[in-house]
């Protein structure tokens, strides 16, 4: 059994889905092909035209009434408690509807066909994304059908009905996890936990609370994941060897279990061990591992080299969108020429004082390029603002020509949201400027 979901799974029921995003969009297309009535509204008008001829079953139209809802879908950077709940998700709430995420009607899907396939699901500040693309590379080098997606890749109820013997591999962001009802995870793992999206949790506290909901519901027949480096993770070790799933620790001081070229420094080494712990439980035998690691292609934005011009790697790193994701770039390196900025998250990158003796020269752009220049004069970093990615690439090509300085790294600390929609963009827009430089004259590539 694969495939289509049943076209009356849901017949009868009636949904309101909130933001149609790349989730929003598809949570109402899939619910509509399971037969439920869907009304579906975003605050924006684009947005909106992405059902501009919704499928039947589908009214695109303002949520104004709360009745007969089997659940409000909340796409996920709409927040129904802090720091404001979006009013249509304060009387949901007031209504007693459910405010689910698209990964638990996805579980709720799977389980009405009489599916029993299995569910992993993957969390943490940084390194879920690249996580959770390891376990399905692993899981499909070992034959064992897998679809991937949720917070990476396709929204969770856009992916196909498995068997039996597939498994579901989803990235769960916090914003996803804290709207979770039924959803237990055959295999879970927290990663780390770093300050971040502090503004919808309110402390670090609280989006740790959060980020624990992986492993609600689970059982003795389960697997619990937890990374040990840092110091919030390593407090929760006690709390779940006291659980009932088999707790698993894993730490990237122990260094690669094989090779792996995708997969540089420390923080790789621990994300290929969660990946590896999930997929031996998850039935792939011990032999596969190794051969799945040494191809396993890594993710675009994510410490991927994408030229080397002049005996210089350019390395892009887009996707370390706050501080503790840029500190495990810029460990994997002995001397860079590092490009940061954009919009910097609680602390700016005062936390990476100790990898600033590595950086012959860092170039500072967007909004919060003064801030982060601040830090790096009271370290006595040798720094310049220079506003656009544009400016940035041209400039660190000299510097780590005239400072021989063997890679430039874009790893900007900061989102993207000041100069670019998304940390995608912002590292397409690298590699064409990198590109570019290798067609200048004088320079090899």
């Amino acid at each position: 059994m694969s495939g289509a979901f049943p076209p009356d799974l849901f017949a009868g029921r009636r949904y309101a889905v909130l933001g149609l995003g790349r989730n929003g969009a598809a949570a109402a297309r899939a619910l509509a092909g399971m037969g439920a009535e869907v009304i579906a509204w975003d605050d924006g008008e684009a947005a909106r035209a992405s059902l501009a001829d919704p499928a039947p079953g589908i009214s695109v139209e303002p949520i104004t009434s709360m009745d007969g809802l089997a659940a409000l879908v909340l796409s996920p950077g709409i927040p129904h408690r802090l720091p404001v709940p979006h009013p249509v998700a304060a009387r949901a709430l007031a209504a007693g509807v459910p405010v689910l995420s698209d990964a638990e009607l996805l579980f709720e899907a799977v389980r009405r066909t009489g599916s029993r396939a299995r569910f992993a699901g993957i969390t943490g500040t940084n390194g879920k994304s690249t996580t959770t693309a390891l376990l399905a590379h692993l899981l499909a080098e070992a034959g064992i059908p897998n679809a991937a997606g949720g917070n990476l890749g396709p929204a969770a109820l856009s992916l196909p009905l498995l068997g039996d013997g597939g498994v579901y591999v989803l990235e769960m962001s916090s914003y996803m996890l804290e709207r979770l009802a039924a959803l237990r995870f055959d295999a879970a793992a927290l990663l780390n936990l770093a300050p971040d999206h502090l503004d919808r949790h309110g402390d670090l506290e609280a989006y740790g609370d959060v980020k624990r909901h992986i492993f609600e519901r689970q059982t003795g027949s389960d697997l619990a994941v937890l990374g040990l480096d840092d110091a919030w993770c390593c407090e929760q070790e006690q709390h779940l060897q006291d659980g009932p799933a088999v707790l698993v620790t894993v730490s990237g001081e122990d260094g690669l279990p094989a090779p792996a070229p995708a997969l540089p420094g420390p923080h790789n080494a621990q994300n290929a061990r969660a990946a590896i712990a999930m997929a031996r439980h998850l039935g792939v035998p011990e032999a596969a591992i190794a051969p799945a690691l040494a191809s396993f292609p890594g993710l675009a934005h994510r410490q991927r080299r994408i030229a080397t011009i002049d005996g210089i790697d350019f390395i892009d790193d887009s996707k370390a969108t706050n501080a503790d994701a840029a500190a495990r770039a810029l460990a994997c390196y002995d001397r860079i020429v590092w490009i940061a900025g954009g919009i910097a998250k609680s602390g700016g990158i005062e936390t990476l004082s100790e990898h600033f003796p590595r950086i012959a020269e860092v170039l500072l752009i967007g909004r919060d390029a003064p801030m982060l220049a601040s830090t790096l004069a009271a370290n006595g970093v040798r720094h310049r603002i220079v506003d656009t990615l544009e400016a940035a690439v041209p400039a660190a090509f000299a510097a780590a020509r005239s400072q021989a300085a063997p890679v430039v790294l874009l790893s900007p600390a900061c989102a993207s949201f000041d100069q670019f929609p998304n940390f995608e963009v912002r590292g397409q827009a690298f590699g064409t400027l990198v590109q570019s430089l290798s067609q200048r004259p004088g320079s090899a590539a």
